[in-house]
This record gives structure tokens, C-alpha cells and sequence, in this order.
């Protein structure tokens, strides 16, 4: 019985057991010449065909190839040739790229007749990346504007001015295919950041992760050399900021910058020329501010950062006016500041009502100990008045005050010297006052930081107390 159904069912599909027979030799065959197809490249000497090789990447890529240690195929995951130890240019700049291996992915019949070579995609393995802070637009057209698939590993960029290092980016992972496309992510100042791009390059979002640092860029106009001008929106930690600028090769102009925190906000432009020397104009109108927040401001800090003063040069001024209800003391501050090659001056002119007080005088912050010149006066037309800005009661009405006083004054020990106090022209200090004054003034007024003089408090008890 199990004979007369088994002759049944072979009879029956005897056709379809023979094609299944077949298509095992089939597959068989079709496995094997893969096998074949990919392994027998391996017995190329690709070397010999690299003339090929770096005219494509001129071409296609304006990458050309200089030097490399030797070529290697590779038949999995898929077919491509790892190129060793090169030293490339990015040829319409001649800017240096080394590169420690660059993996190239051949359409499969263009590893048989290299007459036809074109490739899938290239990655760049490990890079190294030297610029001066002049190129760094040139390599745009290497990096962003490529229509064929580029992907950049572990990239590392260094850009220099006057041979110093100005800024090192690690870690920088950027492809222009596929579904992180126009992503970059890198390591700055030890903090990992991700840059995200539109498809045309005019916007970017760049996060540097955990640190509440979020910034947004438009560009508004491209030419073919430079970005022309843009806006900026930024959120760094607690604050917000936005500003317009426009930069060519010499400049860069900065406009309706506005910063606003629980702490400060103000508008400001300028001006930074970074050719042929460096310089900072601004101009900054502060509308709302926290006095005590600037007591948080470490001057040491900044004192001891000898070698960024050195490099700053810049003419700033500061402007203020409170608002009407405003419970500040100050009405209008007018503020003006340069520093060149660690040297400050400054003039400041401050209005409590109807009273002023102006100041001017220099400082040369690159020595171990700054010291900070002053020459001052406070012009009032009534005393009873100025003092009542600091809760002091005084009895005699429109009584007015001119008082002249200069010194220098230590920005880290604490210790200030007067070398004259005059008042209304009928007072000059003795040599005695003046060393009552100094020591009334570090006792009261500096027994703290340098900010802290201008606490209102101290300021109210330092009165009484030379009064």
C-alpha cells in the first residue's frame, strides 16, 4: 500500500523534484561564483591602478592624494579598498588633510575594469586637520558642498593664529548620506556637542550636551567664498541671547546684540577686526541689572589670566539709566574702558539724582600685584540730598559739596593709598588724614573683594564714619 502511494506522488511530481534537484546545483553554482568574484580581487596589485584611483578622488571629491603607505582590499561587509597612511590636500585650498585610512567603496564591476571606476561612497578613518583661523571657510566646499557620499571619522581639527593654538576640536563624525545626515558631533573643551544642518547649510543648531548651551544660526546670504551675514539665537544656561552679524575677511560687525537674565540684560553692538591686528569696539546700554550679582564676579580669576589680557584689545563703553522706579542709586552711568596689551584705562562718570561723581585713571594688569590709579571727584549741590540716597540724615539744607580725592588702590591685597583729599577749596587733607581715610576705607569698605566697595551698606557706614 505504501509502495503503490509512493509510486503515486513520484509519478505525479516527479517534474517539480527534478527542478528542485536542479536549482540545488544551481544555487550551488551561483554561491560559488560570489565567492569567486569577490575573492579573486584579492590577487590585484591595486597599486598599479592608483593613478586611477586619485584622479577619481580629485575629481569627485577635490581630494587629492599625495602619499600612502599601500592599498588593501577588502571583500566583506562589502567590497572596497582601504587606502594606508595617507597625506592628502584638499586641492582647491592645498590645505593639509592626513588621513590614517580611507575606505573606498566601488560600484562591483568598477573592481574589474577600474576604465569605468566609480565608487558608492568614501570614508575618511581617523583625520588630522591643521588650519589657520583664515581657512576654515576654504574647507566648506570639501566637507558640505560634496554631491557624492562622504562620511568623516573621528576627525580632529586645530586651528592656529600666529602659530598658536587657538581652539582644538576632537572626535568630529560627520556624513552627508543616510539617516544622520548633516549631523556632526565632536568634543570641545571637553564637552561633547551635536550640530545639526538643513539640507542647504543655511541654519544650524548646535547643543553642546549637559551644559544647557543651545544655539540657533540663520546665515541670510551665501556667496562662494564666505558666509556674508546672519542672526544668532542662543539659550546658555539661564540666558538669552540673539544677535544680527556681517563678517568679511577683516571684520566682524555685530548688531542688536540683547542678553537678558534674572541677573542682567542689556543690548550691544560692535565691531571685532581680527586683520591685520586684533581689536574689540563696543558699545553696551545696559537696561536692568542685579549690583549684588556682580559681587560674584572673581576678579583674581580674571587677574590671573595673564595671557588672555595680553592678547585683548579693545575700547568699550557702558551706558545706564534706571528705570523711574528703579530702587538702584544710580540714575545714569556712562562708562569707558580700553585695554591694550594688559593695559587699562578708564574714565566713569556716575549721576545719583543731581549729584555726579567722575573718575578716570589706569591700571597694568600683567603686573603680579595690579595696581589701579585714580583720580576722583564728587560734585554736589546739596549734601543733605546725597546723603539721603544712603539713609544718612543730615541737618543743613543746600549745602553743596565738591570733593576731589586720588589715589591708587591694590586689586588682589586689599590695601589702598591716598595721596590727596581736598573739599570746597578749604580743606586739604594732612598726611595724618590721609592715613586716617586709607584705614577707615580697608577696615569699612575693602575687608571684602574689590566689587564689595560698592556695597550701599558699606558705603552708608563709611560715611557716618568720616563724617
Amino acid at each position: 500500500m505504501i509502495n503503490k502511494i509512493y509510486k503515486r506522488i513520484h509519478n505525479k511530481y516527479s517534474t517539480l523534484f527534478k527542478f528542485l534537484f536542479f536549482l540545488r546545483h544551481l544555487v550551488a553554482i551561483f554561491f560559488l561564483s560570489i565567492v569567486l568574484f569577490l575573492s579573486i580581487p584579492h590577487f590585484f596589485d591595486f597599486k598599479k591602478k592608483d593613478e586611477i584611483i586619485k584622479k577619481y578622488l580629485l575629481e569627485n571629491y577635490d581630494l587629492k592624494l599625495n602619499k600612502y603607505d599601500d592599498i588593501k582590499y577588502n571583500s566583506f561587509p562589502l567590497p572596497n579598498l582601504d587606502i594606508l597612511n595617507t597625506s592628502n590636500t584638499l586641492n582647491s585650498t592645498m590645505i593639509k588633510l592626513d588621513v590614517q585610512n580611507i575606505r573606498i567603496y566601488p560600484k562591483l564591476m568598477s573592481i574589474y575594469n577600474f576604465k569605468k571606476f566609480k565608487t558608492k561612497k568614501i570614508i575618511l578613518n581617523k583625520n588630522e586637520l591643521s588650519l589657520r583661523e583664515n581657512q576654515l571657510k576654504h574647507t566648506r566646499k570639501f566637507f558640505f558642498e560634496s554631491k557624492n557620499r562622504i562620511k568623516i571619522n573621528n576627525l580632529e581639527l586645530k586651528i592656529f593664529k600666529d602659530n598658536k593654538l587657538l581652539i582644538n576640536i576632537n572626535e568630529i563624525n560627520f556624513m552627508n548620506y543616510g539617516y544622520k545626515k548633516n549631523i556632526i558631533t565632536g568634543q570641545i573643551f571637553k564637552k561633547k556637542f551635536k550640530i545639526l544642518l538643513n539640507e542647504n547649510n543655511k541654519k544650524l543648531n548646535f547643543r553642546l550636551l549637559n551644559t544647557g548651551i543651545n544655539i540657533d544660526l540663520a546665515f541670510n546670504e551665501i556667496k562662494k567664498k564666505a558666509f556674508s551675514n546672519g542672526i544668532i539665537k542662543a539659550k546658555i544656561l539661564n540666558s538669552k541671547l540673539r544677535f544680527y552679524f556681517e563678517y568679511n575677511d577683516e571684520v566682524i560687525k555685530i548688531d542688536n546684540f540683547y542678553l537678558r537674565n534674572k541677573n542682567l540684560s542689556f543690548n550691544h553692538n560692535g565691531l571685532i577686526i581680527y586683520q591685520p591686528f586684533f581689536s574689540i569696539n563696543s558699545k553696551y546700554n545696559i537696561e536692568e541689572i542685579n549690583i549684588p550679582f556682580l559681587r560674584n564676579l572673581n576678579i583674581k580669576k580674571i587677574l590671573n589670566s595673564k595671557d588672555m589680557l595680553k592678547k585683548i584689545n579693545s575700547y568699550n563703553e557702558v551706558t545706564y539709566k534706571s528705570k523711574k522706579f528703579s530702587r538702584n542709586i544710580i540714575n545714569d552711568l556712562n562708562l569707558k574702558f580700553n585695554l591694550k596689551y594688559g593695559r587699562l584705562t578708564y574714565s566713569k562718570k556716575f549721576i545719583i539724582s543731581d549729584h555726579l561723581l567722575s573718575c578716570n585713571g589706569d591700571s597694568n594688569l600683567l603686573e603680579e600685584n595690579p595696581i589701579l590709579y585714580f583720580d576722583c571727584f564728587i560734585d554736589s549741590k546739596n549734601k543733605k540730598n546725597l546723603f539721603k540716597k544712603f539713609s544718612i540724615n543730615y541737618k543743613k539744607k543746600n549745602e553743596p559739596i565738591y570733593l576731589n580725592f586720588k589715589g591708587r588702590i591694590n586689586l588682589l591685597d586689599k590695601r589702598i593709598n591716598f595721596t590727596s583729599i581736598s573739599m570746597n577749596k578749604n580743606y586739604e587733607a594732612s598726611k595724618e588724614d590721609l592715613n586716617y581715610f586709607k584705614d577707615i576705607f580697608e577696615d569699612t569698605l575693602y575687608n571684602g573683594s574689590f566689587l564689595s566697595i560698592f556695597d550701599r551698606n558699606k558705603i552708608k557706614s563709611f560715611i557716618i564714619k568720616i563724617s
